[in-house]
């Protein structure tokens, strides 16, 4: 598990999931953790088993969607030498690893219904067998586990088993979305900027451009705090001029107009259209405008800042990729008020 034990923010959202982790961390319960990806389940993990009085004893992690069904409840249990083809020899499963400590199952959605079985009997008697043994094994272990999928209603399909869910979920800690975390993403940007300025080893931190400020705070941030991350860590290191606020930041790390065609399935015509679509800001709320001119003036300055940017202040370039002449994009620089200073 990756761990960084910092938990930066100051939304109350984030900090009612963080008080709810720090209140359950000394049960010896079981603990369910729910949240998009990159929300930082696993820091809460590592926070419930610190705070804990297991905190000196392991902390095991296993991924349970990253193992094929076959093995998974080998990982788990262990298993004896000769159990199955290639096991020739006895392993101790991670229960057994993290006895009197915590172990933390991450995507428990992924499970099979079988391990889920298995996984219910250790979780309400303490035991675990390993495959090809006969001899069950007691085991003091705390479970937190983690997902991103709807149990209840995966449960209510007949893919997750009820009963498991009961055992596993005597506190549950949902984690709210970057997105809905007031005020967090300038807090975590600039945590990350400064960081990764201090590992370029630049003397000052020149923070970001307005126009570069109000992108992140309008972007959606499907991939949460790890997304930010990325994206920040991207636009500091690809910035040439540490003197000046960085004027440009890269949401999608694999857009390039030389990237592999689309999939077959599409037509010519939706191939051709999807290349061509430029990438540019998001369009402001219809609904809010009410002042036309002021709107239309505000988004063409958007645009306009987003492909200088873009193009790192080559105006030639951008007067290209925006098909104005050298000229016409002068007079926009003017009438907006840019400069290539950030």
């Amino acid at each position: 598990m990756e761990r960084e034990n910092q938990f930066i923010g100051q939304s109350g959202a984030f900090l009612d999931a963080v008080e709810r982790t720090s209140r359950a961390a000394p049960m010896q319960r079981p603990v369910l953790v729910i949240g998009e990806r990159g929300t930082g389940k696993e820091l809460i993990a590592e926070r419930l088993h610190r705070l804990s009085n297991r905190w000196d004893e392991p902390l095991v992690t296993m991924n349970c969607a990253a193992l094929p069904e076959t093995l998974i409840e080998a990982e788990l249990f262990g298993h004896e030498a000769g159990a199955f083809t290639g096991a020739t020899r006895a392993r101790a499963g991670r229960f057994e690893e993290a006895d009197k400590g915590t172990l933390f199952l991450d995507e428990l959605g992924s499970l099979s219904m079988q391990a889920q079985e298995r996984l219910l009997r250790a979780v309400e008697y303490g035991e675990v067998t390993r495959i090809g043994s006969n001899r069950p094994l007691r085991v003091d272990v705390r479970i937190v586990a983690a997902t991103n999928e709807d149990l209840p209603g995966l449960a209510a399909q007949g893919k997750f088993r009820s009963d498991l869910l009961d055992r596993l979920s005597f506190e549950v800690i949902t984690l709210p979305p970057l997105r809905v975390r007031e005020g967090d993403i300038g807090v975590l940007a600039e945590y990350f900027g400064r960081r990764m300025a201090s590992e370029l080893r630049w003397e000052n931190w020149p923070g970001f451009a307005d126009h570069v400020w109000d992108q992140m705070e309008n972007h959606p941030w499907p991939g949460n705090v790890r997304e930010l991350r990325n994206v920040v860590e991207r636009a500091v290191y690809r910035w040439d001029d540490p003197e000046s606020p960085i004027g440009h930041i890269v949401f999608d790390p694999f857009d390039s107009p030389w990237k592999p065609s689309p999939p077959a399935t599409r037509t010519a015509g939706e191939r051709e259209a999807g290349a061509a679509a430029p990438s540019t800001p998001r369009a402001p709320d219809l609904d809010a405008v009410d002042d036309l001119r002021a709107a239309v003036e505000a988004h063409e300055r958007q645009i306009v800042e987003h492909a200088l940017g873009r193009h790192r202040w080559n105006q030639r370039q951008t007067a290209k990729a925006l098909g104005l002449t050298y000229d016409q994009l002068r007079h926009c620089i003017k009438k907006h008020g840019l400069t290539d200073d950030g």
